[in-house]
């Protein structure tokens, strides 16, 4: 189908517009600017998904021509910047775009005999990247959390994200991180997506200008691993979220099967393919067709995906973390889950909103306790639970509640004082529930 959303942005993001003055191309004379905006015109007519759209912007860019807007512009990138700032202010469309391209990308070209070579090395590059996959951890309450920052191709990333989804699959609850994510391509997203689905899934369709047909997206009916259909998703979104992973946060929210959470995406929904304008040394990226979606008929372009909780893009991995705990506190069946994750809402809203105490209350902790000990030391705490056992960083939860910094979340300390507020002892708090308490025997 070609190139689709970023793709072609991904694959010639090392085409860099040059600067002027440096390698920025030739001297433009008026003629030279006639012609590169009559070569960019054209092929907004052929390729452009709207052509009513099309003849405006190609209006509008003759006019500022004839006006003299682009007189005083002598070099192609200068031009090529002009160009893609006047299409976007009438097409509105992001995906838009002219760069100056003094020659035709590596891998572009299907005659060029190094095209093999040239998509190899864009392998290399990627795989350097992990495939955009940039981090999968289990968080506190079991719940999992991946960091994505593309969509890069099945055909490329299928193994990396088969590995990332299966890390994921024991979790209560996930958290798909898309805040970083700039797009993609559709393979992908029918890959991760199917795991969340139990049945075959309608996710998508994009309607193409060329032919005027219609090519539909829908889950896979297999997956290599473990399904997670009722596990509660999370999609995390800011105003650089854009393109598929748009559409990715757009299908699950309007098939109800994630909760977004963060800020409005980016706003971009029209599969792009990039042109090599060879005879004026121009890039144009141009969009082919438009996403429409099954259940709105319609797609997020020039408005974004808007979040099911707002909340500023830096906070939204904690908001979606606690809303998720709740949400699987609210419904656990027994005392024991219902404890579990209590005591991972209590880590979260610590780490939101840390605790600062002053180094002489901090010290005044510091004693024995039974077989515990707290040490001052360096301006931290340190618990150890015997004379010869390892030092762990004891970190302030509350004004008198400690947690270790051992990566097991699995003990905590709460600090006992008096009427007059001597500390008299201390009691170990368990993940399961249970206390134990000591009382203070030196300091």
């Amino acid at each position: 189908m070609g190139a689709l959303l970023c793709t072609a942005l991904l694959l010639f993001s090392g085409t860099s517009q040059a600067q002027p003055g440096r390698g920025a191309g030739e001297t433009l004379d008026a003629a030279a600017r006639a012609k590169r905006v009559a070569r960019v015109s054209a092929v907004l007519n052929e390729a452009y998904v709207f052509p009513d759209v099309a003849k405006k912007m190609e209006a509008a860019i003759r006019q500022k021509l004839k006006a003299g807007a682009y007189d005083k512009l002598t070099h192609s990138a200068e031009l090529a910047d002009a160009l893609t700032r006047d299409l976007q202010a009438v097409s509105k469309d992001k995906h838009l775009s002219i760069r100056y391209a003094p020659a035709m990308p590596p891998g572009m070209d299907p005659n060029e005999p190094r095209q093999e070579a040239a998509h190899e090395q864009r392998r290399r590059e990627l795989a350097s990247m992990n495939f955009g996959f940039a981090k999968v951890e289990r968080l506190a309450g079991n719940v999992g959390y991946l960091d994505l920052r593309s969509f890069v191709g099945a055909e490329l990333a299928g193994e990396t994200a088969i590995s990332a989804m299966n890390f994921l699959a024991n979790s209560d609850a996930v958290l798909i991180d898309l805040r970083k994510n700039g797009g993609g391509e559709p393979s992908m997203i029918q890959l991760i997506t199917s795991y969340f689905f139990d049945e075959p899934t309608h996710l998508n369709s994009f309607y193409i200008r060329k032919g005027n047909t219609t090519h539909q997206f829908w889950t896979s009916a297999h997956v290599t691993g473990k399904r997670m259909t009722n596990v509660p998703v999370y999609v995390l979104t800011s105003p650089h979220t854009f393109s598929a992973a748009e559409e990715f946060s757009y299908n699950l929210k309007n098939l109800k099967r994630a909760t977004l959470v963060g800020e409005t995406t980016g706003g971009g929904a029209h599969p792009v393919e990039p042109h090599f304008l060879a005879d004026v040394k121009l890039l144009a990226f141009v969009p082919f067709g438009r996403a429409v979606n099954p259940i709105t008929g319609t797609n997020w372009e020039g408005t974004g995906v808007a979040p099911d909780i707002q909340v500023p893009a830096d906070k939204a991995l904690e908001t979606a973390h606690l809303n998720a705990l709740k949400k699987l506190q609210s419904k656990a069946t027994d005392g024991e889950q219902k404890q579990q994750f209590a005591w991972a809402i209590q880590k979260v809203e610590a780490l939101a909103t840390p605790v600062t105490l002053s180094p002489e209350l901090l010290k005044s902790f510091a004693g024995r306790y039974g077989r515990d000990t707290l040490l001052y030391e360096n301006g931290s705490l340190w618990y150890q639970w015997r004379q010869d056992g390892p030092k762990i960083r004891a970190v302030p939860m509350t004004a008198d509640t400690l947690m270790l910094d051992d990566g097991m979340d699995i003990l905590r300390l709460r600090i006992e004082k008096d009427a007059s507020g001597k500390v008299t002892g201390l009691t170990e708090l368990s993940a399961d529930g249970r206390t134990e308490h000591y009382p203070r025997s030196g300091s």
